[in-house]
């Protein structure tokens, strides 16, 4: 910072001569938030420096969603992996039917995944789906803070945890991704939640009062997800998952 009186820096240290146009201040991110809790959006806005970041729009599902993206066009979407409305698969829904829309500048808008959701089939279908990071709702708000302006500038972001199963997952061979894509794939964002606790062991009692449904709906999710994947039992749904390392 210079002092008063004193001539403003350029980067690398040259000196602004007077004739040179005024150094300008770098445009604020343009941002629209997603996320089915308006508290936590609330929170999320509370957090951001607002010198840094416009909000321009917000969304609590799907559909409201890529209606506001396309829109508002903004720098940065942060996305909410699970959302209602749509097809069933929540912030996936949101990547496909804003696939390839672009900034008024021309550059492409670009998705922040932020969930509560740790889980590696998550983390791989947003950014399959065409995310640049993805971070969990335990980060911090300057982190956050850093995170969006990363992916504003094009950068991918992941806490650090996740990051090993996007490495892990490119990594394996074309037809290993292919084959573990296109099962879950048959699967809807709930299904794959319940697919998970159900492996995990859970009841359905358990998974009910985890997810806030009814065990009837457990019940229901538990055999169209044995019935598209071709298995049939609970055991072999558990092997299934072990053997793709989501549990």
């Amino acid at each position: 910072m210079s002092l008063e009186g004193e001539p403003a820096a350029y980067p690398c240290g040259v000196q602004r001569d007077e004739g040179d146009p005024p150094v300008s201040e770098p445009t604020p991110v343009r941002l629209v938030l997603v996320d089915d809790h308006a508290m936590f959006r609330s929170g999320v806005k509370a957090e951001l420096d607002h010198d840094r970041t416009s909000i321009v729009g917000e969304a609590p599902d799907v559909d409201r969603a890529i209606e506001v993206i396309r829109q508002t066009r903004p720098d940065v979407v942060l996305l909410d992996v699970h959302l209602p409305g749509g097809m069933g698969n929540g912030g996936v829904d949101v990547l496909h039917g804003c696939r390839g829309l672009t900034t008024e500048a021309g550059a492409p808008v670009r998705f922040l995944a932020l969930s509560v959701s740790d889980a590696a089939e998550d983390v791989i279908a947003v950014i399959r789906a065409g995310a640049r990071g993805y971070v969990t709702k335990t980060i911090s708000g300057s982190d956050l803070m850093r995170a969006i302006l990363r992916v504003g500038d094009g950068d991918a972001v992941f806490s650090p945890r996740l990051a090993g199963f996007v490495l892990d997952a490119f990594g394996a061979s074309a037809g290993e991704i292919a084959e573990v894509d296109e099962e879950l794939d048959r699967l809807s964002a709930r299904e794959r939640e319940v697919m998970r606790l159900i492996a995990r062991g859970y009841q359905y009692k358990e998974v009910a009062k985890e997810l806030f449904i009814s065990i009837k709906t457990v019940e229901t999710h538990v055999s169209s997800v044995l019935r598209k994947l071709q298995l049939s039992s609970r055991h072999e749904l558990t092997a299934w998952a072990a053997g793709r390392r989501m549990i």
